[in-house]
């Protein structure tokens, strides 16, 4: 059993705080995208090795960027002038007449377009630029029934449980991206960030909506789906999380000769670029209050790269300890490695409790961070299934 460090937190919760900012950039916003292509070229490379070697070899892509296009747009009309370029950049384990593009282009291409309804392949222009691994990390890699070895000495960290203000703004972008939310308003791409603020017991929610140009004939129209959007939030979505002021402000950046008016339902097709790890955590959200890890999990391996594995277990591990123990105000959790050391052998796991004293919980925390890091084969097959959130 690996020794955990259990201590009392001293700083006052979050929900406590004055001031709480949380974010949430939407499946359709440039840096989500990247993170899917990155994530979807991961997944297909190992699940195509398993297919043709029994076993998933060595690769991280995850370093993908995202240039926007050109677009010309209006009310009722647009027209794209310049297409969308991704580039996925990685190292991979290169078999013998194994080409990466040839395989994996069309995979990148039909998620990009199930995450945003109306984008096309012809809007796009992926490349993916992967090389061979280096010997001494392809080396330590092994995918076998025995715990890999760390591919890095890296850390990740974990929160629970969400605070009212994480969950409103979790489920607002959520909601509005669900089949219901477009069945309601399917004049609102993909692309909505939503940035929450509480000061004190007054919440305000900032919802930046890329509508859809050719459903949206006139400003007056315009005007309306964005009344809509707030009402919708307001009256379905804040009293779910909070029962305190709360005002709600939609696409506040328009002018009266702008809207937020796109072809495709992302801002990607003109006025923004995106890049992995600089949108959501593996929360799903940006959270500054809360510890957090540089790590990007999107691309990177999922057998050994303990960026991604840890950023998953500390998460189940927090979260398992808030649902055990209800007292519980809130947890966090640290893990670190060390690179060649078996990955179910973290070189310090640390958790900080509210709520109840950490010794009376210390027996059940240790138990629960050993039963997690035994499931580091679910968590690695998770991560093919699409089981884990990781943006």
């Amino acid at each position: 059993m690996v020794s955990v460090q259990v201590t009392d937190g001293q700083s006052p919760i979050l929900a406590e705080k004055e001031v709480e900012i949380v974010e949430r950039k939407g499946r359709g916003h440039p840096d989500s995208l990247c993170d899917a292509s990155a994530e979807a070229l991961s997944v297909a490379l190992s699940r195509w090795y398993r297919e043709k070697c029994q076993k998933i070899l060595h690769h991280n892509v995850d370093k993908a960027v995202l240039i926007g296009g050109s677009a010309d747009v209006d009310f009722g009309r647009g027209a794209l002038r310049q297409p969308i370029q991704v580039i996925i950049a990685g190292r991979a384990t290169l078999l013998d007449s194994f080409s990466v593009e040839d395989l994996f282009l069309p995979v990148i291409e039909n998620q990009l377009c199930q995450q945003v309804r109306y984008l096309r392949p012809e809007h796009l222009s992926i490349q993916l630029r992967v090389r061979p691994g280096s010997p001494d990390l392809k080396a330590i890699f092994q995918d076998e029934d025995q715990p890999p070895p760390a591919n890095d000495t890296s850390l990740a960290v974990g929160f629970a449980p969400l605070t009212p203000l994480e969950k409103l703004v979790l489920e607002t972008e959520t909601f509005l991206n669900s089949e219901e939310g477009k069945r309601l308003v399917p004049e609102l791409g993909e692309d909505i960030k939503v940035m929450g603020v509480r000061k004190g017991r007054h919440i305000r929610l900032t919802i930046a909506g890329a509508f859809l140009a050719p459903l949206v004939p006139d400003r007056q129209t315009y005007n309306g789906l964005k009344e809509k959007v707030k009402v919708i939030v307001q009256d379905q979505i804040v009293p779910k999380f909070w029962s305190g002021p709360c005002q709600v402000f939609v696409n506040t950046a328009d002018t009266e000769s702008s809207a937020y008016l796109t072809l495709t339902g992302t801002s990607a097709e003109h006025g923004d670029d995106g890049q992995v790890g600089r949108g959501n955590r593996a929360s799903g959200l940006i959270t500054p209050y809360r510890p957090m890890s540089l790590e990007a999990i999107a691309g990177k391996n999922p057998v050994n790269h303990v960026g991604k594995v840890y950023s998953i277990m500390a998460r189940l591990i927090a979260e398992e300890i808030a649902k055990m123990v209800p007292e519980v105000q809130q947890v966090y959790c640290y893990m670190v490695s060390q690179i060649g050391v078996p990955i179910n052998q973290p070189e310090a796991v640390a958790v900080e409790v509210w709520g109840v004293p950490a010794f009376s919980i210390r027996s059940l925390v240790n138990q629960i961070v050993d039963r997690i890091l035994g499931q580091w084969k679910e968590i690695r097959d998770g991560f093919l299934e699409g089981k884990w959130r990781i943006f």
